[in-house]
């Protein structure tokens, strides 16, 4: 659960180095958006990139649900869900609500939990 505490606290503060913190160096990320990288180097230049855009940045994370689950001594998976509220669009229009869903993937490696995969979703309203 540090995990997402550092993620938290990264993302709100706009720090890089403690999003990035608890992810392995081959890491396959992707956003709701379809962005997708597969390298913590790669992540990091877009997280530099996203901090720096104030209408991304707008609003406030709640983290509603935790659900982690281990698949074996080494392997776990987190289920998380955000409800993001006061983001904008890039013409300054704001969003509704989010509700945006992470999985992340954990392996341990050399005694360390490090996120390896990490899928970022939005939840729409069934209509």
């Amino acid at each position: 659960m540090t995990t997402i505490e550092n993620h938290n606290k990264g993302w709100e503060n706009r720090n890089v180095a403690l999003v990035l913190k608890d992810y392995a160096d081959s890491t396959d990320w992707t956003n709701a958006f379809g962005d997708r990288v597969r390298t913590k180097q790669e992540l990091r230049e877009l997280l530099t990139e996203i901090f720096t855009l104030d209408f991304v940045m707008a609003g406030k994370q709640n983290y509603a649900e935790n659900d982690l689950t281990f698949l074996g001594d080494n392997i776990a998976l987190l289920r998380s869900r955000n409800l993001r509220e006061g983001q904008k669009y890039s013409n300054g229009e704001a969003m509704p609500d989010r509700d945006i869903n992470h999985l992340r993937v954990y392996e341990k490696i050399d005694g360390q939990w490090k996120i390896v995969s990490h899928m970022i979703s939005q939840a729409h309203v069934k209509r």
